[in-house]
């Protein structure tokens, strides 16, 4: 983890989701829980180190009045009895009306990559969906490549696979066996 200087309370706007670039990868689930108990399991994501055993930390170093900031993470990508230390920085941006999350990754080997957290609300519960995009790292001739066959399928998948689903988990425990219809009749 690192320590820098940044901008007290800046807002962050990352605006449409870029898509069309080399790398994508999108994780969704459905989840058997309300959207509201999901979105905030997302959003809380300080204690995400406690609920999912691939991440190491995450903290803050600047937050914004819209509940985003500046967030830093640390989580390992395991393979087998192995596990790979990563490390970045990203902007977070908080769309509680969509309801949305994005990131844009500023420090770490994926820097520029942008991320995007959708809930859809189902009768049954609430589809959850995580859209990396990326062009790759600033290497010359093979930094697409390596993002599109290594990088992508294998830590950005690898992790965020196993952070929806521990988050799924969790938000299906915290609903008690309520059912998405129960709740949203009883709010």
């Amino acid at each position: 983890m690192t320590d820098f200087p940044l901008a007290i309370g800046q807002g962050y706007k990352l605006g449409a989701m870029p898509l069309g670039r080399p790398m994508e990868t999108i994780d969704e689930q459905i989840v058997r829980a309300p959207l509201a108990v999901m979105f905030s399991l997302a959003l809380d994501v300080e204690r995400w180190p406690a609920q999912l055993p691939h991440y190491r930390a995450v903290r803050f170093l600047e937050r914004s009045r819209e509940g985003g900031g500046i967030v830093e993470m640390a989580a390992w990508r395991p393979f087998g009895a192995l596990r790979w230390p990563t490390w970045w920085v990203s902007q977070m941006e908080v769309d509680p009306a969509i309801p949305a999350i994005r990131y844009r990754h500023i420090r770490g080997i994926t820097r520029d990559m942008d991320v995007a957290w959708t809930f859809e609300n189902l009768h049954d519960g609430v589809r959850v969906r995580i859209v990396h995009a990326w062009d790759g790292p600033r290497w010359p001739l093979i930094g697409p490549s390596a993002a599109m066959h290594v990088i992508g399928p294998v830590f950005i998948h690898g992790i965020a696979s196993r952070t929806l689903a521990g988050l799924a988990s969790a938000a299906e425990r915290k609903s008690n066996g309520r059912t998405v219809e129960e709740d949203n009749r009883a709010g």
